[in-house]
């Protein structure tokens, strides 16, 4: 049996763009954040989103939320009227 060689224009892997897996790395983060609200789980959401920013990744509606959720931080624990 012989392995195919695939040429430049035959067919390639695909791979997520590079926003999509920026949105889910700050998506993650932001869960984290919201979840623990501890300094460290703000400083990875605040560096993670100042990084995809700088890269062009974070769209602007995105970098909003990010920072809407920051300027509001709210106390862990809270308690929650259902």
């Amino acid at each position: 049996m012989q392995a195919q060689n695939l040429s430049s224009s035959g067919a390639k892997a695909t791979t997520p763009a590079r926003h999509l897996v920026a949105t889910a790395i700050i998506g993650a983060a932001v869960i984290g954040y919201l979840v623990h609200k501890t300094p460290e789980s703000r400083i990875r959401l605040e560096s993670l989103s100042q990084l995809a920013n700088t890269l062009g990744e974070l769209s602007e509606t995105d970098a909003a939320v990010v920072a809407q959720l920051l300027a509001n931080p709210g106390t862990r624990g809270e308690a929650r009227n259902v």
